[in-house]
């Protein structure tokens, strides 16, 4: 089972939209987290740390990671998905572009 940390800001739109897009893989487990202190789920040590893999929406949310979790990113392997913070949650457009984008990473 390949564990994926789905990161963005807020934790209310993209990176929900992936968790619950992704859910039901088989061979997957997925979580998801907001580098923003008010993010709905914010990022912590222990969630990174289950992560196999960090998928981040933005350049900017990769550079938090690093910045605030060096130790638990240690071996960890990171995406950018270059996803920018324009759509609603579950946005048919934002479903697409995460699909599309996660294939060649999925099991």
């Amino acid at each position: 089972m390949k564990r994926f940390l789905f990161v963005c800001s807020q934790n209310r739109l993209r990176s929900p939209t992936a968790e619950q897009i992704f859910a039901g893989r088989p061979g997957v487990d997925v979580a998801s987290a907001g580098t923003n202190n008010d993010a709905e789920n914010p990022l912590t040590d222990e969630l990174v740390r289950w992560a196999d893999t960090i998928v981040v929406m933005e350049a900017m949310h990769r550079g938090k990671l690093r910045q605030r979790f060096r130790e638990a990113i240690d071996g960890k392997r990171i995406i950018c998905l270059d996803i920018p913070d324009r759509y609603r949650f579950m946005d048919p457009t934002l479903i697409d572009l995460l699909e599309a984008r996660m294939a060649r990473h999925l099991p």
